[in-house]
């Protein structure tokens, strides 16, 4: 079944997702903020795994794409939560490998802690922990905690992007890159050495925070935020095949 279908969650949430059934480690792709399955890095993903006969499966967080909800009650602890009880209700009892984008990384660090020895890895796509803190002035800092929403130009859309209250304080309850990140499952980090909205050295902190010895950073030279280019798309598929897929199977390099 690869149509959108939908897990109710027991406080009322309803979460969209995409499912195609397959043999190997499970394949999750985690979008960033105020992203949603249908990006072309998800879809490329869910494309691979079914030619490949992996399970793939995308979804939406509540208030994002087509799950229902406010986007303003979205925390990272409330779309974790969400992850693992959708990971959770899948038939299968198969490893899972985190893919990541953006905030998706970071939510793909809180789920790779909750899931323990079912992590068969990561994948973080200019992933974005702790942005709550490095990414927002100190004014800013301060209108947040007196519970004022902050606006952001949006450089992707024509609506501005807002930053709610409890989600900044959620997220400055999670920050990660203050102390050991205990992951021991193989890490591949992707980022573009162009990209305005996460510095890449952020991935080169998470990658010394990570208690994997098997993390590997790439850097795309010319790469920007999104890493959608084709090129960058098959650079992703790549690193995935590389974690999911045998040897002999892989996805071919482009000549």
């Amino acid at each position: 079944m690869t149509s959108t279908r939908f897990l109710d969650l027991s406080d009322g949430r309803s979460i969209a997702y995409r499912f195609t059934p397959g043999t190997g480690p499970v394949i999750v792709f985690l979008p960033g903020y105020m992203s949603d399955m249908a990006g072309s890095k998800a879809s490329a993903l869910f494309e691979m795994a079914r030619a490949s006969g992996l399970p793939c499966l995308l979804f939406d967080y509540s208030g994002c794409g087509e799950s229902p909800g406010y986007f303003g009650d979205g925390t990272l602890t409330r779309w974790t939560q969400e992850v693992l009880a959708l990971v959770a209700a899948l038939e299968t009892d198969e490893k899972v490998v985190l893919v990541g984008s953006s905030m998706g990384g970071w939510v793909m660090l809180l789920a790779g802690l909750a899931l323990g020895d079912r992590l068969a890895g990561l994948v973080g796509i200019a992933p974005a922990p702790d942005f709550t803190d490095w990414g927002i002035p100190q004014m800013d800092k301060s209108l947040l905690a007196d519970g004022e929403t902050i606006f952001e130009d949006n450089p992707y859309g024509p609506e501005p992007t807002p930053t709610h209250p409890g989600f900044w304080a959620d997220g400055q309850a999670n920050l990660l890159l203050e102390g050991p990140i205990a992951i021991d499952a193989p890490v591949r980090l992707l980022h573009g050495q162009r990209d305005p909205d996460v510095p890449f050295d952020i991935s080169l902190q998470l990658a010394e925070r990570l208690r994997s010895a098997d993390v590997q950073v790439t850097l795309i030279k010319d790469g920007d935020h999104r890493l959608s280019r084709d090129a960058d798309i098959q650079l992703l598929l790549r690193t995935v095949a590389e974690l999911v897929l045998p040897r002999a199977t892989q996805v071919p390099s482009e000549s």
